[in-house]
Formats: C-alpha cells, structure tokens, sequence
C-alpha cells in the first residue's frame, strides 16, 4: 500500500511539473495549419461554454457551427427545462432580501432580540456584536465573554430557529453558488453562463461584507443575469443601482456635507469615493482611461444619494418574526417598508445637487438622480471604455495575450453599436484569431471552469453543493469569495504553479472516484489491458490530443493493475485537460 501510495505522489508530482513546463511553453509554440473541423468544435464548445458533454460534438456539427453560435449569442430562444428544474427548489433565488432577512436572520441580530425580552444579559449581546465585528473592522476581537460558547446562547438561538422555521445565513450562499455551479454544468444556454461569470467577476462583490451575503441573490438574479448578453450601459446602470455594489463599495454611505446642516443630531458621514474610483477604474475606462483624482471627486458626488433603504434590514425582521407571534411590537413605520428593505432608492436629502464636470462634460446643477445616470451614459460611451471592454473580453476568449489589431477591431464594434454585448461578442467569434492554431488550447481554465468541465465532460451527475464548492475553494476560487474590487485573473500565471496543479489533479482523481460527496461519475467498463483504457478515454475526454511527454510520464508509472478512476482521474490533471 506505502508503495502504491508512493508511486502516485509521484506521477502526481510528475505531471505537475510537465503541466507547468506545458502551460508556460503553450503561449509560444509555433504557428500550424489550420483547425480541423472538429478541434473547431471543441474550440467553440470550451470557449463560448464550459466544455463537451458525451454527444455535444456530433450535435453541433448536424446543426452546423455557425448555426450554433448564432443559437448561443441568442439563449432567450433556447429551451432551458433541464437546467430550472435542476434549480427550482433552491428556495433563496426567488425570495425577495426582505424575505431572506427574516427567513435567514444573522444570529447576532437575533440575539439582540432575545436579550431585549430578557432572554439574555446585555452583556453576552455587546460581547456577541464586538466579535462579529471585529474581524470584518480589521480589529482586535475581545478576550473574553463569547457568548457562543455559553450553553444558554446557543439554547435560546437554535430553539428560536427552531420555533419559527428560520435557517441560518451560510445557507443563502450555499444555494447562491449551487445555482451557478448547476446552470453551468446543465444548462443548453452555455454562452449565456459564461458571460454571466464573466460579468460576476468584472463587477465584483464579496460575499463576506456585511450585508451582501442577503443582497447577492437579487445581485444574480436582477443585476447580472437579466444583462449579461444586453447593452453595456444598461448593465452598468444595474450594477450601479444595485444594492449588493452599492453596500460593497460603500456607496449607500456617501451623502452631500450639506445633507443634514442645521441639524445637529442628524450625523453627516460626507462623500465616499470607493465606488466612483472603482467605476472608472475596474468597470469603464481603466487605468489608464484618462481620468484625474478630480473626476473621481465629480463623480462621487454625482452619486451621492444612492443607496439602499434599510440596508441592515436583519434586525428589524427579525423583530418582525418575534412580532408575528404576539412578543414584541412592530419595529418599522408600515408593512410596505418592512417589504423593501434591502432595495435600491434615491435620497435626494442626501444628494449633491451642484454643479458637477465629469471628464470635460458639464452637468448642471439640480439634476438629482439624473447626475448618476448621465456619468453612466458618459462613461459607457468612452473610448477608453470600449478599449478596455474589448481588451478583457478578448482576453477571456481567445488569448492572455490579448492580439491588438483584434482588441481594435472589437473595440470599434462595440463604440459603433453602442456596446452592444451581442454584437461585441460576434466580432470575436467570427475572427480568424480566435478560430486559429494560436488559440487553439492556450487558455488556462479557472478552478470554476475546470470543475464544471470535468463533469460535463464525464457526464457525470451534481447537486452543486458542498462537495463542488469545497474543491472550486481548495483550488483557489471561491464563488463570491475575492476580497478586492478587481476580482480573479484570467492569466495563467495566477494559476500555474505546482502547488495549484497538485490540487487540481487531487480534484480529478476525487471526481473519478466518486469521492465528491453530491457528485456523481458511472465510468463504462472497458478493455482491462492498460494502453487500451487510456487510448479510450483519453479520446473521451481530450479528443486523443495529448503530448508524448505528458504520455510517457503517464504510462511509466500506471501498472495495470491500477483501476480505470485512477486513469481517468489522472487525464483530468493533465496540463491538456487544464487548457480549453
């Protein structure tokens, strides 16, 4: 057993450094013929979704490839059954953040309730807060007084859940990123899943701030979703008017100075720059987009007033669980406002109703809502924006070294059609460089992406939860899960190393073993000599595309003795399966 366990490590290990040495010397093999009719399937099926199913090749060349991605740059006309049944009962996707306030309440806004009835001490609630709180201010937590190690806290909180059907927050998240990992695997609108990760990722948000773990299902649903494939000023109006951004970068905090003058209870917080600076940087013009620290200041005051209306809504629903059951009066002023919480809405108290220049634009003052949404229109419109637009998005689909005369060639598409996403997206596919040799297999897959094509590739069954999203973490991608505004690379030098590859071919051998709790492999029974099971599947899953070094290495150290999971699990670490 030692020596079986021995000999993986070190095939493992093998393959790690031949995928490094591949990875890296991919970006610089020579030019070659052209793509042969069906590496041109494969090319589409991995770029525009997340790899073949069994069958998916043969389907689209009867249905002609230019028929097919003509059908995916369209997915409101593809039957989509499998995919919402798949999700249906995921329950959080189709609840308001009132609902998901009252029905998933964060435990220490419970526990004020209950300390409030005299369930527990004030102190115990304080001591709660302080911890909760303390790693998400980046300060010291207390030393002492957890109250979640006290027998009476945990008595009271879980019998409350218990009493009135409630569920705790982690399970928001949970099924927020089942969802997404299930569309992926099973949905027929593959384009459509794909841009929608792109986007997810382009407009930021981390789960782990505050409140955004309640407002990202409606971020999903209402923000990314409905735009993915629309005009790209309206999808940045969403982001920009959507609650999960605005809590994220602060913005629901940013008011006029004058707001509030001549009151001298009310507190004036002033004017937040977080989201106007990562606007133009991250979400329009870039970095070098030609904007100033001035238009940073302009724009954030063209801002002011945006925001969220009761954006920690959590405690007042909780007080209205509590209410319901005839123990505590009714927090908020009326039905109607207990039902928005966690909505966008524009406070014109709040707003800066001066004179604004943006970029050399003026706007003038008394302009109210309209200040935001004529920088939306000035920044969409932006040269800079279709560049840098045009740069990422051909950076995601055809190389990390993005060809500039195809970055020209998109950006104009997308000045001319008004940032047309669609049209946008036609440019590249259409292109001779994303349909050449140069491209062909270049693209390092993100943990996301390989998990998903690893079980659309296998046809393998997934509930997407836990088990997937524990290995999509492990590899170094947590859904939701990036701090920082500029969310993960799409370069292969973030993801290329031997550390991540070792965790990449321990996924594959998981997955083959049936070792990924929720997940499902049925591996056909084939040939038993050794040479013939790999020939087989390495058809299955690479189309036979593999190097003689990646061969050899494989070959030197299976015995045949070693069952068809290992194999399988170990083309699936291999830096071919790594690129798409």
């Amino acid at each position: 057993m030692l020596s079986n366990m021995r000999k993986s490590v070190a095939l493992i290990l093998v393959l790690a450094i031949a995928s490094v040495q591949s990875l890296v010397s991919a970006q610089k093999r020579p030019k070659a013929q052209k793509l042969t009719e069906e590496q041109r399937i494969v090319h589409v099926l991995n770029r525009l979704g997340f790899g073949a199913r069994p069958g998916d090749v043969e389907r689209v060349k009867a249905l002609g490839l230019e028929n097919y991605i003509n059908q995916q740059l369209n997915p409101e006309k593809i039957s989509d059954s499998v995919a919402e049944n798949k999700v249906r009962e995921l329950s959080v996707l189709n609840m308001t953040t009132a609902e998901l306030y009252e029905k998933y309440p964060q435990p220490g806004q419970l526990l004020r309730q209950l300390q409030a009835r005299g369930v527990l001490p004030s102190d115990l609630a304080e001591a709660r807060e302080m911890r909760a709180d303390a790693p998400r201010n980046n300060q010291p937590q207390p030393p002492a007084g957890n109250p979640a190690e006290d027998s009476k806290y945990r008595e009271a909180i879980e019998k409350f859940y218990r009493e009135n059907g409630l569920q705790r927050p982690a399970r928001i998240m949970a099924e927020l990123q089942a969802s997404r990992i299930l569309r992926a695997v099973y949905s027929e609108r593959q384009l459509q899943e794909v841009m929608v990760d792109f986007w997810t990722n382009h407009f930021n948000v981390f789960s782990g701030k505050g409140a955004d773990r309640w407002l990202l299902p409606a971020y999903d649903r209402d923000t990314i979703r409905p735009f993915a494939m629309s005009k790209f000023s309206t999808l940045l109006e969403a982001t920009a008017k959507s609650p999960a951004m605005l809590f994220y970068l602060d913005n629901f905090q940013s008011v006029s100075p004058n707001a509030g003058r001549g009151n001298p209870q009310r507190q004036r917080r002033g004017i937040n720059e977080n989201y106007a600076r990562e606007l133009m940087e991250l979400h329009t013009l870039g970095v070098d987009g030609g904007y100033t620290q001035k238009d940073v200041q302009e724009v954030a005051r063209c801002f002011t007033g945006w925001t969220i209306f009761q954006p920690r809504g959590g405690a007042a629903a909780v007080a209205t669980v509590v209410r319901r059951r005839g123990e505590m009066e009714n927090p908020l002023s009326s039905e109607g406002a207990r039902r928005n919480a966690g909505t966008f809405f524009f406070n014109p108290r709040a707003h800066d109703d001066g004179e604004k220049t943006v970029l050399g634009h003026k706007i003038s003052a008394g302009g109210g809502i309209k200040d935001g949404l004529t920088v939306i229109e000035i920044l969409s419109r932006h040269p800079s924006t279709a560049k840098f637009i045009a740069t990422k998005l051909v950076r995601h689909f055809v190389s990390d070294n993005a060809p500039p005369a195809l970055v020209d060639r998109v950006a104009a598409t997308f000045a001319k059609t008004d940032g047309d996403i669609r049209e946008t997206l036609k440019t590249i596919f259409f292109s001779n460089e994303f349909n050449s040799t140069e491209a062909y297999r270049v693209k390092i897959k993100r943990p996301f992406e390989l998990v998903i094509s690893a079980i659309r590739t296998l046809g393998a069954d997934t509930n997407g939860g836990p088990g997937t999203h524990r290995w999509i973490e492990r590899m170094g991608e947590p859904l939701y899960g990036f701090q920082t505004p500029n969310g993960y690379s799409d370069a292969a030098e973030s993801w290329v190393n031997t550390g991540g590859l070792l965790e990449r071919m321990n996924f594959g051998l998981a997955l083959a073993g049936n070792r990924i709790p929720g997940t499902s492999v049925n591996l056909s029974k084939l040939n038993t000599d050794q040479s013939k099971v790999m020939d087989d599947y390495l058809k299955i899953l690479l189309a036979g595309e593999i190097s003689a070094t990646t061969r050899e290495a494989m070959l030197k150290q299976l015995d045949k003795s070693d069952p068809v999971t290992k194999v399988v699990g170990l083309i699936l670490g291999t830096p071919e399966f790594q690129r798409q």
